[in-house]
């Protein structure tokens, strides 16, 4: 496989303050020298070969993320910074007294103008697992060149390797075709493990619908080609207008970036699955049990003591 060239980029969103959890979660070490798990994503995604890394960040953030994570890791890796603000929209559209950021979606596309080629999107606070860096690496790094689509990829879970025992989790459920491009992502806001499996509810606990077991779950961990980022804007637009949309509460979360796309015929998006499992915090009692996995993949050799060292 081909390296891939110098601007394909990883981009971390971590400008989300963690209000279930309690704090600034991407900055509570887990690691035995003290890492985050930001740190193991990076690490991740530098042996998979990506060489450049940019932290989407609110700016009031941004001395205490440089001092904590970005200048440790500048040595190893280039490392660049955006700001998601509320201000920062399309022309035309104007700013609304928001509380919230407006998404996932829009925290991707503030990279545009600095972020050029091939790149891949994952959240800060989750552990990912080494294998999906290298599946997407290795998907930016196979040429798709002269084709009338955007070709994406998203590195797919298995839904019981991303629960936590400690409340609901948020999560994208996906339909998947025999060759394993997906047809269909709709993000359930409250999904907790239930009489031994996993089920959702849209009405507050009231009523329970169960998922089949071993389905697959994006986790926010996608790779878009070069010109992806031109669309999120159309997208934004539309978005924005739509009559059910509220300005100041709605939020423009990625997966219905890609699904907007894929139903317009710009893009296809093929699923790769892992088999890694997925560890986060979602919530304070979660960071024990990362913890405790981080120690053993470390006693297991699949990281160094010190990642940085």
């Amino acid at each position: 496989m081909q390296p891939l060239d110098r601007e394909s980029t990883l981009v971390i969103m971590a400008a989300g303050m963690g209000s279930r959890f309690g704090g600034l979660k991407q900055l509570t070490p887990v690691g035995p020298a003290g890492e985050m798990i930001i740190d193991y994503s990076v690490y991740d995604a530098l042996a998979a070969g990506f060489r450049r890394v940019v932290f989407v960040i609110k700016r009031e953030n941004e001395a205490e993320f440089r001092e904590k994570i970005g200048d440790r890791m500048a040595p190893h890796i280039q490392v660049e910074y955006v700001f998601q603000e509320l201000t920062r929209l399309p022309a035309g559209i104007p700013a609304v007294p928001r509380e919230k950021p407006w998404g996932t979606g829009h925290a991707v596309m503030c990279c545009q103008g600095q972020v050029n080629g091939p790149f891949v999107v994952i959240n800060a606070d989750d552990y990912y697992g080494p294998a999906c860096f290298q599946l997407l690496h290795d998907f930016l790094a196979d040429s798709h060149a002269g084709s009338d689509k955007l070709h994406l990829a998203m590195a797919g879970y298995v839904l019981e390797n991303t629960l936590t025992e400690n409340g609901y989790v948020s999560r994208g459920v996906c339909t998947i075709d025999s060759e394993h491009y997906l047809t269909d992502i709709v993000e359930r806001v409250r999904i907790e493990k239930r009489d031994g499996g996993a089920a959702f509810t849209e009405d507050g606990g009231q009523t329970w619908e169960p998922l089949p077991r071993g389905c697959t779950v994006s986790m926010n961990c996608w790779a878009f080609p070069a010109g992806a980022l031109e669309k999120f804007e159309e997208v934004f637009r539309a978005f924005y207008h739509d009559p059910a949309t509220d300005p100041i509460k709605s939020e423009f979360y990625l997966p219905y970036v890609v699904d907007r796309l894929v139903i317009a015929g710009e893009a296809d998006v093929k699923v790769l699955k892992t088999p890694d499992r997925w560890y986060g915090m979602t919530y304070r009692e979660d960071r024990q049990q990362v913890i405790d996995a981080i120690h053993s993949l470390t006693e297991a050799g699949r990281y160094p003591a010190r990642l940085w060292g």
